[in-house]
């Protein structure tokens, strides 16, 4: 396994762990991990297992998935058979993401037609929150947004001084995870989502990160291509 492909998973799970303390909701476990959708959302909610697929662990976490409506995203990174053994036990696939990255070097001209601030008060906490489901279709209340500042970036993008996307970002080490860039979707197909990553970039790099780290939609995924992303591995999301 590789080192990158093993700190972009670790950047994701530490995202959802981080989130999920402050309120409770996350539980670790000898086979497995998750963490509940937290208060007047539908965040993390996810559950992740950190050794092997087998029979046996899918036999311990079926229940829980089931009654909770828990996502189980798995990155069978080995080249196995365990996304067979999902779907031989009624899980569905709800969506697939690509994991990426890139090594940081060079800086990018910016086009200044967009900017990006972060969200340190209540106000804005709370457009952010209106934002994110118009673009993603599920709820991170703006009351995560207040409890994980410190330990996780939220940012609005800004165009003509109007809020049309959503940021997070999660730092491990000398890693930059870029998630939930969402961009309204009134304001799509405009090239925002670059100028946007071009700027996050720019600031990992003025930080001293060395990577940066996300998971893509088949949708975004060429725009990161564009940017000189690599693709690492297949997360495949499965429900009950």
């Amino acid at each position: 396994m590789s080192k990158m492909i093993v700190s972009n998973i670790n950047n994701l799970t530490s995202l959802w762990k981080t989130a999920g303390v402050p309120f409770d909701t996350y539980t670790t476990t000898p086979e497995f991990d998750y963490c509940l959708a937290i208060k007047k959302g539908d965040w993390p909610n996810r559950l992740w297992f950190h050794k092997k697929v087998e029979q046996k662990n899918i036999d311990l976490t079926k229940e829980k998935i089931r009654t909770s409506g828990l996502v189980v995203p798995h990155w069978d990174i080995k080249g196995g058979d365990s996304y067979q053994l999902f779907e031989k036990n009624g899980f569905k696939l709800k969506f697939e993401q690509v994991g990426m990255h890139l090594r940081l070097h060079d800086f990018f001209e910016i086009e200044k037609t967009v900017t990006i601030k972060p969200v340190t008060k209540e106000e804005e906490a709370s457009i952010w929150a209106e934002l994110y489901p118009m673009a993603f279709g599920y709820r991170i209340s703006s009351e995560i947004l207040m409890r994980t500042q410190k330990d996780i970036q939220y940012h609005l993008a800004y165009y003509q001084n109007q809020p049309i996307a959503t940021i997070i970002v999660h730092q491990t080490g000398k890693i930059t995870g870029v998630h939930g860039i969402g961009v309204i979707p009134t304001m799509r197909k405009r090239g925002f989502a670059g100028q946007i990553m071009k700027l996050l970039i720019n600031d990992a790099i003025t930080r001293g990160s060395e990577y940066m780290t996300l998971q893509a939609s088949a949708m975004g995924k060429n725009i990161y291509l564009g940017l000189g992303f690599e693709e690492q591995f297949i997360i495949k999301n499965y429900i009950i």
